[in-house]
């Protein structure tokens, strides 16, 4: 399955094309709720605009050779989730997966999904649909199955905590590591996607070793990575040797913390109270603000918006407040304010390249490089053209390359 996210009809079936021969299906991601979503303006973000997904998912349809599928998240509203469903179906759409959270439930704020509304959507519509959200071990993959009816279900979460989540197993997190890091090193990648995993599967066992949590975090190279693992291993097993007869675990964990095992993310109230009182007066929060923050309706701002106001007091967060800006003729994103086109860089860039036209605004030369070149071709031609040089007839000669090379 290959997955986009997209928000023009023809841009996204053009990348479609590119990948269908290497996949099963193409995925329309109409569930991500993130900040850079909202800037992007896709994944849950469209889940209003039902004209233009109709148009993505017919037009997908059509022109691929492998199944189009779609996940969404629900309305507050069951009935306007499952037309919303019915609607995705009749455009095409071969598979659903539907998390049962709004676009507003995540971070501190991600509660619990309702497998009312996905059960709603599985009796609703005549193709497959796939459960998402509350899953964290494998009965509760057969609870919602059981619940809900759906044909399948997945993980996120749970099972970046728990890889071994669906074969029902609760692994030690340091051999976890050890398989992982063997698949990375048979197939490389960027460092930061591996110590992003390993924060999340060491999720419980780094709130022990702070200190194995800050080398982690420094770390610089794969080897590092797995020297960090064997530290953690060690000390895991000289904790394990000893443990006392009886022992339970701490913090209310169903396991002791070098076990794979979910993390269940605490809501605001429950962070105020692990901040303790002088953490919630300095309006400590985590690494990603809110999205009322985002929109300047919440007093409580995050870390990088409390740096900026204390370099500048007076700075508000209140959209209402911001400069509007002209946007682009294309796409809609803010225009240049000298832009010959009334375009954004990006959308100017392509028209400016299409039509060999200048944007001085943008500083897009295109006209400009073009007839250098062909300057430049002209004089090559003239030193190598000995008769013109001795009629001293240089500008007719130059005229005439140009000429041709206009015409070709």
């Amino acid at each position: 399955l290959s997955q986009f996210c997209a928000n023009d009809p023809e841009v996204f079936v053009q990348a479609a094309l590119l990948a269908q021969d290497y996949c099963d299906a193409i995925d329309l991601n109409l569930g991500c709720p993130q900040m850079i979503a909202k800037r992007g303006h896709y994944g849950a973000f469209l889940q209003e605009e039902w004209d233009l997904l109709q148009r993505m998912i017919l037009l997908a349809n059509e022109k691929l050779s492998v199944p189009i599928t779609c996940k969404i998240r629900v309305f507050p509203e069951i009935d306007k989730t499952v037309k919303y469903a019915q609607m995705l179906e009749k455009a095409g759409c071969q598979l659903l997966t539907v998390h049962g959270r709004t676009k507003e439930q995540k971070g501190p704020l991600a509660g619990v999904a309702s497998w009312e509304h996905i059960q709603a959507v599985r009796k609703a519509v005549n193709i497959p649909v796939f459960a998402n959200g509350n899953i964290q071990c494998l009965s509760d993959v057969e609870e919602c199955i059981r619940k809900t009816g759906v044909h399948g279900v997945m993980s996120a979460e749970g099972n970046l905590h728990n890889p071994a989540l669906f074969e029902g197993r609760n692994p030690l997190v340091w051999e976890m590591a050890e398989e992982y890091l063997e698949i990375v090193q048979k197939y490389p990648c960027p460092l930061s996607y591996v110590r992003a995993h390993l924060f999340k599967l060491w999720h419980h066992t780094l709130q022990v070793y702070q200190q194995l949590r800050e080398e982690l975090a420094k770390v610089k190279t794969l080897e590092g990575i797995v020297d960090v693992n064997r530290e953690l291993k060690l000390r895991c097993q000289e904790e394990i040797a000893n443990q006392k007869e009886g022992e339970k675990p701490k913090e209310g964990l169903p396991f002791f913390h070098w076990i794979c095992q979910p993390y269940i993310r605490p809501g605001p109230k429950e962070r105020c109270k692990e901040n303790g009182a002088s953490g919630t007066e300095k309006g400590v929060r985590g690494k990603r603000a809110l999205e009322e923050e985002e929109d300047g309706n919440s007093e409580l701002l995050s870390k990088n918006k409390q740096k900026k106001k204390l370099r500048n007091p007076n700075k508000s967060f209140d959209p209402s407040l911001k400069p509007k800006y002209a946007k682009c003729d294309q796409c809609g994103n803010p225009k240049g304010n000298k832009c010959v086109f009334n375009m954004c860089r990006g959308c100017c860039k392509k028209r400016a390249f299409k039509e060999t036209a200048d944007c001085p605004g943008h500083g897009l030369l295109f006209k400009t490089k073009y007839e250098k070149s062909l300057s430049w071709q002209s004089s090559q031609r003239v030193i190598q053209n000995p008769e013109i040089s001795r009629r001293g007839d240089v500008d007719v000669g130059e005229t005439a390359v140009l000429k041709e090379a206009g015409d070709s």
